[in-house]
């Protein structure tokens, strides 16, 4: 695991850990703390007990000088940008150093940084065929093994609480909501399209989705040991590096395309492009985590008002001040609408038999799950990729000339 991986998971389950603690979850931060030192010592990887003990000082350092931040009190919204940029910066510096690993192999040079296995996490067609080969021939993946647990990892976090890894984790999301807000500096009207155009642009994502499942489905099951051993999924990840770093002509367009509608309406990329959007929003019906609105205590039924706060901060437009349970595949669980509404106890992230979740818990519950699944991946041999430096870089030569 490279430092920046290990510094990035470190702080984020110590972090969550102490706010267990902070929040009356004494049981929980107890487990919590066992599970991340066993698995650290399990790892047999020195360096990762010391960073562990250095993200402990700095988080009872941040405890004692800035106790609201340690503590993540305050609004939802504030909790929620913290987290989004944490996940976003974490990215930005994994994204530079696996760019100066693979500059390195290119020149043909031992690279001195290692490469970060998280980068894995962008091979979603190639972590599907590794759990089709996992599941129909026991077969785990050697070169490539964390595109699947990170996969995995992002289908359980849909499964468990919605959306929430696209309104509180993603950093592509975050880049749309900066780029949102500067068009709207120039240009502030809202632009919505019309319902009968909006609709159909949604169906986008999951045709999109629907052609990455046939990718993997029809694949036959006796070819993929050949796949998982062969040049191309060996530098699948160099292919996607050199997509995005020497885009062509076609995927500038693409490109365009997506800054265009990211910046035209909110979410706009998530809305309509985003096929892990889709996968997700399919998954999120089953999450027992909705948006829940309680009459007995809204302003609308209690007090014949007419509040729409809460639709008027859902970014997915939402009609949410009509409905008693948000069932939408578009609820990010942001929690905006949870923010904006007046009546603290008539807007709740909950279950149907009224098991509450805080902006806190929710950040808390992610963290879990993405850092906590990766370590225990890591701990058992699930992470890293065994693909021979040599090997990359002899290909990543002939980089263009390596197909399927």
């Amino acid at each position: 695991m490279s430092t920046i991986e290990s510094i990035t998971l470190m702080l984020a389950l110590v972090y969550s850990t102490s706010l267990l603690y902070w929040g009356g979850k004494k049981w929980g931060a107890l487990v919590s703390g066992a599970l991340l030192l066993g698995a650290t010592i399990a790892s047999f990887f020195w360096p990762l007990l010391l960073i562990l003990l250095g993200a402990v000082l700095v988080v009872t350092a941040l405890g004692q000088y800035q106790p609201a931040f340690a503590n993540a009190e305050g609004r939802p919204n504030r909790i929620r940008e913290i987290c989004q940029h944490f996940f976003a910066l974490s990215m930005l510096l994994v994204g530079v150093q696996y760019a100066i690993n693979a500059g390195m192999l290119y020149a043909g040079e031992t690279p001195w940084l290692m490469r970060p296995d998280i980068g894995d996490a962008f091979l979603p067609i190639a972590g599907g065929i590794e759990l089709k080969a996992i599941l129909t021939l026991g077969l785990w993946d050697q070169n490539h093994p964390a595109a699947v647990v990170m996969l995995c990892v992002v289908l359980l976090t849909g499964l468990i609480c919605k959306r929430a890894f696209c309104g509180w984790a993603c950093p592509l999301g975050l880049a749309g909501e900066y780029l949102f807000k500067l068009r709207k500096r120039f240009i502030p009207a809202e632009l919505l399209p019309p319902a009968w155009i909006d609709w159909p642009l949604r169906m986008v994502k999951y045709l999109l989705l629907a052609a990455l499942v046939y990718l993997v489905v029809s694949m036959p099951t006796a070819s993929l040991p050949n796949y998982l051993t062969g040049n191309y999924h060996k530098v699948a990840d160099l292919k996607m590096a050199v997509f995005f770093m020497m885009p062509s002509l076609i995927a500038l367009i693409g490109f365009s395309i997506i800054f265009a509608l990211a910046a035209w309406r909110r979410q706009g990329f998530c809305r309509y492009i985003c096929p892990y959007g889709a996968m997700l929003g399919i998954v999120s019906f089953f999450s027992p985590f909705k948006i829940r609105r309680d009459t007995h205590h809204c302003l609308i039924e209690t007090k014949g008002m007419s509040c729409d706060k809460c639709t008027r901060a859902c970014p997915a437009n939402i009609s949410v001040h009509t409905q008693k349970n948000i069932h939408s595949d578009e609820c990010q669980a942001c929690m905006r609408c949870v923010s904006a509404c007046p009546k603290k106890e008539a807007l709740q992230f909950s279950t149907r038999n009224g098991i509450k979740l805080s902006a806190r818990g929710l950040m808390i519950l992610l963290f879990t799950l993405m850092f906590m699944v990766p370590l225990f991946a890591y701990v058992s041999g699930y992470w890293h990729s065994q693909t021979p430096q040599d090997i990359k870089m002899e290909l990543i030569q002939k980089l263009d000339r390596v197909g399927h």
